[in-house]
Order: C-alpha cells, then structure tokens, then sequence
C-alpha cells in the first residue's frame, strides 16, 4: 500500500470513490482501507460490526487519551445511481472542466478524505493537548440506521468529547440544527369483491386515500398552529405520503394497500400526538366499514439537531469558518443522534453542496476540497490549545 503521507486528498477521493458502497451493501473493503491507513498513522482503531454481514462502522483516534478530544464524523456510503444518466463513471473519479466528478464526491466521500488528512496532520502533531477522533458510520442513507451500534459502544466504553463536527456538505457553513425524521406504513386492510358489485366488499384503497386526507389535515394543523422556527427555509414540522401501493385488478375490489409517509419534525417536537391522531382516525374510519382494519407501523426515526446558539464549541467552528450567525438545514443527519447518545454539541459542516447529492454527474470542485482540507486542519489546531 502506498504510504498515507504520499496520498493528496485528491488520490484519497479517488480511492473512496472506487468502492461502490451503495447503502444497504457491504462496506467492509473501504473500512479495511481506512482502517490499515489510520494504523500507519498510529492511530487506536475500533471496528463496529453493524447488524448485517459485512458492513462495519469505524471509530479511530489520535493523540493522547482525554476525555476532552474533537470528532470528525461521516458516513461512508452512497446513494444508488441505477436509472441516472450519468456521463461518466460514478466510480471512478473524473475531472472535467474543472470540477471532480463522482458518487459520494460531495455527500460525503470529500469530506471523508478530508478527514484522513486530518489525521496525517494530527499524527505530525509532537505534543496534542486533546485527541482527534474518526467516526465513520454505514448505511445513513436509508434512515441514519448504522451509526446506533457505533454510538451505542461509545456510550458504553464512557466516551467523551469537547464536541462532534459532522462533515455533510454545507458549503461549510456551520450548521447548527436540522429537522428529525419519522418515516412510517399504513397498511390498510378490505375485502376483495368483484367490481360489479362493489358494496360487497371494502375497498382498501379507499380507506387509504382517507387517511391521506388526514396527513394533509395535520399538515396544515402543522403550518397553521405548530411551532414555527423562521431559521429554516420551511419553518414549521412537514407530513407528507410518498408511496402508495394497492390492488391487483381493475375488476377487483382491492382488499390491501400500503401508504408510507414521512414526518419532518423541528427539532424537540414530539411525534407521538400526531400518531395518536392518526390512529384515533383510522379507529374512527374502520368503525363506520365493516371488515376495514388499518395497521400503523414506525419503519424509522432519527431526532431534530439543536445546538444552542451560546455553544462554545459552536462559536469555535464558526470562528473558523467566519460565519456571524449559525444556519440551519432542512435534509437530516446523524448529528442529533450523537448529541442524544454522548451528550456532546454537534456541528455540521463540510465541504461541497447538498444540491449536487443524489444527482447524477455528482460532482465536489478542487477548490472546495482544499478548503475542506484547511478546514479541519484548522479543527486540529484547536486540539493544540484548551
């Protein structure tokens, strides 16, 4: 393997990129990489299994062992690109008209390589005050679900932290909140019956399209009398459907369909009033059709980020990246649950833009990457000093 001090944060990116770690695959060859390239560095390693064969978190540190070190976090795998029309490999790192073309290049394989640097400037450090610490998570994509083992024995192992900054493309800017997640299934039960006599069955996807008509009714609930927050594009919490699946025939009377719907919360507001509306009107609706039964299922939950705005940790990333004030971002990331699980204040802040994420042609331009580089080297500099 070619020495870590050899690599730039280009030929880094251009590693990440080559393994195809799309959420709900493996993502052991990219951990073993990282993993053997801390090792050269000196760096503690501790490797996670998550819950299915082959996918890993990993959790390395450098320096001394205080209680008082930085966390630099982020997850190592990417959206799909089947049905993209990507004009270049999305695997093999391009440059094209001055821009690094990718999958993973701005959300977040940039900032991961940022952060290998990052630890190439920790290991030259003779003398750090505090310890840098790598996180690196798997399968965020699909609801934030593999960091929870990795903060779990964190949790366990009594770690602690000065503060956690979370590496999603925030053009860095420092970020001090985002919304939480609920992504949940109704599932809507009938009875079949031919379509020429319709009465004789129960139509599930009516029951569903009733329900729909309550998402929509707590929705503007939501925007009408809710908590607001004017730091968000969307100021208030959101409720949406976005997948219904039912029937199998015109001529049948469909007796299941399936809704899954989502919930983006402000940060502190509860969701469980409004799946208890939910299922008092399902109970409501069931009781007035004979043989309609309505199931609601949580499939995935992930909190709201708030870090207040007096945070000292906070004030130092900002000082850092010369923002006046804190944003705030509407996409979700793991920030709330390290702020949950270790009691610590998160920032999110990287290198390159949300707006280019999940696209094709996905893309991080050298100039961002070098200031992501500056960035955390600049983070490193404050492990030097109380």
């Amino acid at each position: 393997m070619t020495s870590p001090s050899d690599l730039s944060v280009r030929d880094i990116l251009e590693r990440l990129i080559a393994f195809p770690t799309v959420c709900r695959t493996e993502n052991a060859e990219l951990i073993d990489w990282m993993e053997a390239f801390l090792r050269d560095l000196g760096a503690r390693c501790h490797r996670v299994p998550g819950r299915e064969a082959g996918r890993f978190n990993l959790f390395a540190s450098i320096g001394p062992d205080t209680p008082d070190g930085i966390v630099l976090s982020a997850h190592s795998d990417v959206v799909p690109v089947e049905g993209q029309p990507w004009t270049t490999d999305p695997f093999a790192l391009t440059e094209r008209d001055g821009k690094l073309y990718g999958r993973g290049s701005s959300d977040m394989k940039g900032f991961v390589a940022c952060m290998l640097v990052a630890a190439r400037y920790a290991a030259s450090k003779s003398e750090l005050r505090a310890p840098l610490h790598l996180a690196i998570s798997h399968d965020e994509e699909i609801g934030c679900v593999g960091v929870h083992s990795m903060l779990r024995d964190l949790v366990v192992r009594g770690f602690q932290a000065r503060g956690c900054v979370i590496g999603e493309p925030t053009g860095l800017r420092a970020v001090s909140g985002h919304k939480g997640k609920l992504a949940a299934r109704i599932v809507c039960h009938g009875l079949a019956a031919h379509s020429a006599n319709p009465a004789r069955g129960c139509n599930a996807i009516g029951l569903a399209t009733d329900m729909v008509k309550v998402i929509e009714l707590l929705q503007e609930e939501l925007k009408e009398t809710g908590a607001h927050d004017d730091h968000y594009e969307v100021p208030f919490s959101t409720m949406q459907v976005g997948l219904i699946r039912g029937g199998v025939a015109l001529n049948i009377v469909p007796d299941l369909c399936e809704v899954q719907f989502e919930m983006r919360l402000l940060p502190g507001v509860d969701p469980k009033p409004l799946l208890d509306r939910l299922r008092l009107e399902a109970d409501r609706l069931c009781a007035e059709r004979p043989h309609a039964r309505i199931e609601i299922e949580t499939l995935n939950t992930y909190p709201g980020l708030h870090t207040p705005d007096g945070s000292a940790f906070l004030h130092e990333i900002m000082r850092i990246t010369g923002d006046n004030a804190p944003s705030r971002i509407g996409f979700g990331t793991e920030g709330g649950l390290f702020s949950e699980y270790l009691d610590i204040p998160v920032v999110v802040c990287g290198p390159g833009s949300i707006d280019r994420a999940h696209k094709a042609d996905e893309f991080i331009l050298p100039e961002e990457l070098q200031a992501g580089v500056r960035f955390v080297e600049q983070v490193v500099d404050m492990l030097e000093r109380p």
